[in-house]
């Protein structure tokens, strides 16, 4: 195996009480798509920002590209592009003004900067929009030129925070699409996401939660590795039936899908009919209960509360 392209080593990053990152230990390899998951306050913002040596670990390291970015990190910041999920871009240049900034920020050579911006309107979609304001663009567009931007000087590393968070559903296809496309051409990217169905396209991915690493594995095996069955179950009033079947003895974990309950359980074949009834019973009109795979989601719930648990007991 090669030499990761970064290693995290008990990353933790406190300020004052709170404690956001918490001893993180992951290595990401070269040329691989690898994802930061899970909800808000899970520590995937501070986790970047570490990464991309805009903020010193409290303690712990990460090393990027070989380089400590506890004590060098401006030497690793040639290699690396961080694009926050902020737009960072000047509202009051245009598309290609923008564009040209960054090339003179990361020294692009003249002579090469031409090709690099057909290349990138041609990824980004973004040619016919190049003389207009970068504040006048729709949110997705932002996202687009501040990810172009990000790879003007085509960066080894790519560091994502929710690129695609408040993204209509084009653009967000269109950014990943650019991402897949990079990822092939051997830069390894991290982003960051709290959107289950994302975390599907990453190579592998470490699920956070309060800034704690709950798993670290490819999506496959983390849900070949679920414990247990899952029941979904189309049912009118979710939410209301969702607290009539949390606390029956079939579910050990019970979670709402849209119009569906998704049920945690040790064996479908038995609780369907149990659960099923349980709900008739109560009032509500169930659909027919069928076992299906477990989503990520399902995954993330189920670590969640395990890992609640044990600090509770603990």
């Amino acid at each position: 195996m090669p030499d990761p392209m970064i290693r995290a080593e008990g990353l933790t990053r406190r300020f004052g009480e709170l404690t956001a990152v918490d001893g993180l230990s992951f290595e990401v390899r070269p040329g691989e798509l690898f994802g930061l998951v899970g909800p808000d306050g899970a520590g995937k913002t501070t986790t970047l920002r570490m990464l991309a040596g805009v903020l010193r670990p409290t303690s712990g390291d990460a090393l990027v590209a070989g380089v400590s970015m506890a004590r060098h990190p401006e030497s690793a910041k040639p290699r690396i592009a961080y694009m926050s999920q902020r737009f960072g871009l000047y509202t009051d240049l245009t598309v290609q003004e923008n564009l040209a900034f960054y090339a003179d920020l990361h020294r692009v050579p003249r002579a090469e900067r031409a090709a690099r911006f057909e290349r990138l309107y041609r990824f980004s979609n973004l040619g016919p929009f190049k003389d207009r304001l970068a504040g006048k663009l729709s949110g997705g567009m932002k996202q687009k030129l501040g990810l172009s931007c990000a790879l003007i000087h085509q960066p080894e590393i790519l560091l994502l925070d929710e690129p695609t968070f408040g993204v209509d559903p084009i653009s967000r296809r269109d950014l990943w699409r650019i991402v897949h496309e990079r990822v092939g051409q051997g830069t390894t990217a991290v982003v960051s996401t709290a959107y289950m169905d994302e975390a599907e396209r990453f190579d592998r991915l470490v699920l956070l939660h309060r800034g704690r690493v709950l798993a670290v594995d490819t999506p496959e095996s983390l849900q070949r590795g679920y414990a247990g069955e899952v029941l979904e179950i189309p049912v009118d009033r979710p939410r209301e039936a969702l607290e009539t079947v949390r606390h029956h003895p079939a579910a050990r974990r019970a979670a709402l899908f849209g119009e569906h309950l998704h049920l945690t359980v040790d064996d479908a074949a038995t609780a369907g009919p149990a659960l099923s009834g349980a709900l008739s019973q109560a009032g509500f009109r169930p659909g027919e209960a069928r076992r299906i795979l477990p989503s990520l989601e399902d995954v993330f719930i189920e670590r969640i509360a395990s890992a609640d648990e044990q600090e509770a007991a603990a």
